[in-house]
């Protein structure tokens, strides 16, 4: 497989695995052969290294002592706290951003919502990378940069949590129109600069959201 060209072989490594994460083809637990990735990749230990180290950094590998490394499990444990989390700051961005937006952040807002499409698989991501980009313009927006930086860091645990959420029931037409109505609601607030009604609709929106399936799921598997 060729490097693309408009990557160093760092990032390139990185961007490699981390979708084969996100996809589920590196599944939870697995042990990563680090010579026998980067030989299919076509790159050397060196940027396949860092691509781990920086994985690692993000929680979605974990390296032991030995430097050894295997893609980070899944737990209910890490759901619930990630849910309480975003349960908490995503409201509290969406109100920050409700205050602060600026003519840009608008146009940001309105053309990721756009691009916004159903989560119907959770191999599609697409979809999830839509997701995020529309609830990155509503973070961005908050022009709190540790907040900001904050989200940004949960934000690819979050969508390991969402596929198993997707896996466990697929979207249901009604549960597809309530996220768009949800959507709609968060932007529509946010640009009329009502923070109050911001923070309602996402907590809302975050109370129904996929990682909350995931923790019941999880906890089941777990028993």
């Amino acid at each position: 497989m060729a490097v693309r060209q408009a990557l160093t072989k760092n990032a390139y490594a990185y961007e490699e695995v981390r979708q084969r994460i996100m996809v589920g083809t590196l599944e939870p637990g697995q042990p990563l052969a680090q010579s026998q990735l980067a030989a299919e990749l076509g790159v050397s230990l060196t940027p396949m290294r860092e691509a781990l180290r920086r994985l690692d950094a993000e929680g979605l590998v974990y390296i032991d002592a030995h430097k050894n490394a295997r893609v980070a499990t899944l737990s209910a444990t890490e759901a619930k706290y990630l849910f309480e989390v975003r349960e908490r700051m995503d409201p509290m961005a969406a109100a920050l951003a409700a205050e602060r937006r600026t003519d840009s952040d608008i146009v940001r807002l309105k053309e990721a919502a756009a691009r916004l499409k159903p989560l119907a698989d959770e191999s599609d991501l697409d979809a999830l990378t839509a997701h995020r980009e529309f609830h990155r313009a509503i973070y961005t927006a908050s022009h709190n940069e540790l907040l900001i930086n904050l989200l940004e860091g949960l934000w690819d645990k979050a969508d390991r949590y969402r596929q198993v959420g997707l896996k466990t029931r697929k979207d249901s037409a009604a549960d597809r129109r309530r996220v768009d109505r949800e959507h709609a609601s968060i932007m529509k607030a946010i640009i009329a600069g009502n923070a109050a009604e911001a923070e309602r609709q996402m907590l809302q929106h975050v109370q129904g959201s996929l990682g909350r399936r995931a923790i019941d799921e999880l906890a089941q598997e777990q028993r």
